[in-house]
């Protein structure tokens, strides 16, 4: 398995652990997401790494919330698009 499908696949675990309202699971899984995108993107263009930030920063807010679904829209979908963009 690739290390860009092995991040999506755990992007998406994740996700799916915060919609079943398994948040504490979730949230420890999540720091163990943001290593491996942290290393997969380590070596992307100020761009994708800046939008990373972003990304990065809207995710904590959701988790300040306790806003689980939001933050889960965010892993599975604006956090891969961003792994998917970026090359590896």
């Amino acid at each position: 398995m690739s290390a860009l499908r092995k991040c999506v696949d755990e992007c998406r675990q994740c996700a799916g652990l915060f919609r079943l309202g398994r948040d504490v699971e979730a949230a420890l899984t999540m720091v163990e997401v943001f290593e491996g995108v942290q290393q997969w993107l380590a070596s992307a263009s100020a761009e994708v790494r800046q939008s990373w930030a972003q990304v990065l920063t809207q995710m904590l807010d959701c988790q300040e919330r306790q806003d689980w679904l939001g933050l889960a829209d965010f892993m599975e979908y604006e956090l891969i698009d961003l792994l998917e963009r970026a090359p590896g």
